[in-house]
């Protein structure tokens, strides 16, 4: 499908048509650029009932995640978990006492992003961390935790039916019930949705009582986000993670700011910023990796020159840290583009890999 620019008018396939602008217009007239890019989130979130844009001016003030929203009466934040009440902020799930969650059980070895690097699939750190010494825990399982609320709002969001769980508010678990569904076959957690930001503590104090539960047994406790949560949330997440063997792998989508805010809806600050406080705990733990970075290879606009932004970027934190490209499915609001072509993925593997040691491509089969 030919998607076309209402900046410059250029056409092309990997011009979305959901988002009307291109890469280079988003580079080059960015305020231009996002408001048609705000137009494209306003009626995604106005679909589900969240508000068109981050709430700004209310009393009221949340500041769990990068978004930092301002609430007036009655209003409900952008990941439609708290509301202003008579001028407070009221929690209404994800609180350490309930979150809108569900989680089911994924059979060891998974298609998790990280797989090719963690201890669940290889082997890496037995036998403190591993139940096998090689290769994957055949037998095992890993309790895969879906957090029905994000901070984000990606357009070519993979998990998008979350939002029907934000805006419901269902369905909810106490840190109790979930951490009961650990038996003596799981050997680890994970975190993702949506995403765990919005309900950060929930996910660690079920962590802490599923950990006191299996005390002497191995249990790691792994983490699949956006990063964009308060660091303090973070730096407890990742003192669990990094004690139990887990990792934390975030999705860094972008590096410009405006590509970022055009494809997400949000600043990509906080999770730069928490990345980078991340990474200073990697030479605690080499094996296996603690943290982990993955980018989605959005055709048309998360280009070699963005990957490889990213990829010094994490080099200069620790050129150790693994790398994971993916590739790109078309769904959510963005079905018009196509999946990543195979020229797309070899120019940003090249250019990852100029800077970094441990690149991967995933989703290969998606490769056009």
């Amino acid at each position: 499908m030919t998607g076309k620019c209402a900046i410059c008018g250029v056409k092309g396939e990997e011009i979305a048509s959901e988002l009307g602008v291109c890469l280079s217009c988003i580079r080059a007239k960015p305020e231009e650029a996002l408001a048609l890019a705000q137009e494209a989130h306003a009626a995604s979130r106005k679909r589900f009932g969240f508000p068109e844009s981050v709430p700004r001016g209310g009393e009221a003030k949340c500041t769990l995640c990068v978004n930092q929203c301002e609430l007036r009466e009655g209003e409900r934040s952008l990941c439609g978990l708290r509301v202003n009440r008579n001028g407070r902020l009221v929690h209404l799930a994800g609180t350490a006492r309930e979150a809108v969650v569900s989680a089911y059980y994924d059979a060891l070895p998974t298609n998790c992003v990280s797989a090719w690097v963690c201890a669940g699939c290889t082997g890496a750190g037995y036998p403190r961390y591993s139940h096998v010494e090689r290769g994957p825990e055949l037998g095992y399982k890993n309790l895969a935790v879906f957090y029905g609320a994000c901070s984000f709002d990606c357009l070519f969001c993979q998990n998008w039916e979350y939002r029907e769980n934000a805006r419901s508010l269902r369905p909810r678990m106490t840190p109790e019930q979930l951490a009961s569904l650990v038996d003596a076959r799981t050997s680890c957690i994970c975190y993702f949705g949506g995403d765990p930001a919005p309900q950060m503590a929930h996910s660690i104090k079920t962590s802490e009582v599923a950990l006191r539960a299996r005390e002497g047994k191995i249990l790691r406790i792994c983490y699949e986000t956006n990063g964009s949560m308060h660091p303090g949330a973070l730096k407890k997440a990742a003192k669990l993670s990094l004690e139990s063997g887990g990792c934390i792998k975030f999705d860094l989508k972008a590096w410009d700011e405006n590509l970022h805010l055009a494809l997400t809806g949000a600043s990509n600050r906080f999770t730069l910023k928490n990345f980078a406080m991340l990474a200073e705990l990697v030479e605690e733990r080499p094996s296996p990796p603690f943290l982990i970075a993955s980018t989605l290879l959005v055709p048309g606009y998360v280009d070699a020159s963005e990957v490889e932004a990213i990829a010094r970027f994490i080099a200069g934190l620790n050129p150790e840290i693994p790398y994971a490209l993916l590739a790109f499915y078309p769904t959510y609001t963005m079905r018009s583009l196509p999946t990543t072509s195979r020229a797309h993925a070899k120019a940003c593997l090249e250019a990852a890999r100029r800077h970094l040691r441990n690149v991967r491509l995933g989703n290969v089969h998606l490769l056009r």
